[in-house]
């Protein structure tokens, strides 16, 4: 039986590099993965997934109307998909994730989903909350914050470092937006606590 799985984390705890490295190890069974990555997202050029590290691969872009179910399906019509990966998954809609879980149950694909469980001010992404609801596995991939604890969470800050307490939930940036620590820090840099 298909699975849904949710790897989740902090930024910088290698999701895409993960994902990058399963989607070859398909490939090098002769086997066939479905890339998808949020079409916000162009960092590394529009309809791509890259890493830090320099792996990097075509994917499909989904926005907040994409049929994910219908997208996977007609794919698969035309060539067997073994695997869905979706890169950037805490940018999905509700109604995206109910249809990742479709791909699992109805056309038997096994979807892996990685993203981060919650934005700059420690809140839920729509599209966490309901792989966190909804997915058959949850995998934690860690990273750690400046004080050697387990990085939980995220601050967003500014050209000169200084964290950010308020402004839209989605904005893409890498090493020179976002900062992943533990709770402790995270309440002490938002929070002052």
């Amino acid at each position: 039986m298909a699975k849904l799985y949710f790897n989740y984390s902090t930024m910088n705890a290698g999701k895409s590099t993960t994902l990058l490295q399963s989607s070859f190890n398909y490939q090098e069974r002769g086997m066939r993965p479905f890339l998808f990555t949020a079409a916000l997202d162009d960092r590394y050029g529009v309809g791509k997934i890259a890493s830090r590290i320099g792996l990097a691969a075509e994917a499909s872009l989904f926005a907040n109307d994409t049929d994910l179910f219908e997208v996977v399906r007609a794919a698969n019509e035309t060539k067997k998909i073994d695997c869905v990966m979706v890169d950037e998954s805490q940018f999905l809609t509700r109604e995206q994730v109910f249809q990742l879980s479709e791909v699992t149950d109805r056309l038997n694909i096994p979807v892996l989903a990685y993203g981060l469980r919650t934005d700059f001010q420690g809140n839920l992404f729509e599209g966490s909350q309901y792989l966190l609801a909804w997915a058959d596995e949850l995998r934690e991939l860690k990273t750690i914050c400046h004080c050697g604890k387990k990085a939980t969470m995220v601050i967003r800050v500014d050209e000169t470092g200084a964290p950010v307490r308020e402004g839209a939930q989605k904005e893409i940036g890498g090493n020179d937006r976002y900062v992943a620590l533990c709770r402790r820090h995270f309440k002490e840099a938002v929070y002052g606590q």
